[in-house]
């Protein structure tokens, strides 16, 4: 009996040692956040993944789960990212003649836009002063989950702050796009979707899917020239700074 009851105390444990809880935690605040995101009548302010994020932080502190052990686990999900970022192909290929038809605009203002994501984040948080970690960690914060996690590898950030720092760009972008879109009169469903997907990544384009196929097809197109642009020209200008 003793042995027992000593087996079902190190259960927790042994438990911890695979990703099946960290799996679990994870789907659960995903479904969990879905639900309380329809509840209350999808408000842009308050997309599901910040609701699940916030279950995902109060379950690591109820159950006192050390977080890079759930990270450990949950790493069997990020696996998914970059699959899952690739399906966004299908979107694009369906809406190839909205977007053949705007090529000269998507490439003039594709660079600028993304250097200005990344040099802001930068440059405010040295302005604040951050350290060179928390710095490289915050400028690829406009870049889907899957590359930024490659651009910091080369820059030296932390992983940590780069998944909060995109976290809170893809909201405060839906948010922004959602206030200030109609009382600066841009109801074009291209042009909305194409700054959500430069500015608000992964989040952002969901936020566009839900305004419409075309959209969502100009925010795929937008995060994946972001991604792709960023990753060429952030870790070399990183590395010109960094050797000043």
């Amino acid at each position: 009996m003793t042995e027992l009851i000593q087996r079902w105390q190190a259960l927790p444990a042994h438990l911890l040692e695979t990703p099946l809880p960290a799996i679990a935690i994870t789907l659960l605040a995903f479904m969990l956040g879905t639900h309380v995101f329809r509840l209350l009548k999808q408000p842009s302010w308050c997309p599901p993944v910040l609701i699940a994020s916030a279950v995902v932080a109060v379950i690591l502190w109820g159950l006192d789960i050390d977080f890079a052990r759930y990270r450990e686990g949950a790493a069997w999900l990020m696996l998914l990212l970059g699959p899952a970022t690739v399906a966004l192909g299908v979107p694009l290929f369906q809406q190839f003649h909205h977007i053949r038809a705007l090529w000269r605009p998507v490439l003039l203002t594709l660079p600028p836009a993304a250097m200005l994501a990344a040099a802001y984040a930068a440059g405010l948080a040295w302005a604040l002063g951050a350290s060179r970690e928390v710095i490289a960690s915050l400028a690829p914060k406009s870049v889907t989950a899957p590359i930024a996690l490659g651009i910091i590898d080369q820059t030296g950030g932390s992983a940590s702050v780069l998944m909060g720092g995109l976290l809170a760009t893809g909201v405060v972008t839906t948010l922004a796009v959602s206030l200030f879109a109609p009382r600066l009169g841009v109801h074009d469903e291209r042009v909305l979707g194409f700054v959500l997907g430069i500015n608000g990544h992964a989040i952002g384009t969901v936020r566009a899917f839900e305004i419409s196929p075309t959209a969502g097809a100009f925010a795929s197109l937008g995060m994946g020239l972001t991604g792709i642009f960023t990753a060429l020209f952030l870790p070399l200008a990183w590395a010109l700074i960094a050797g000043q």
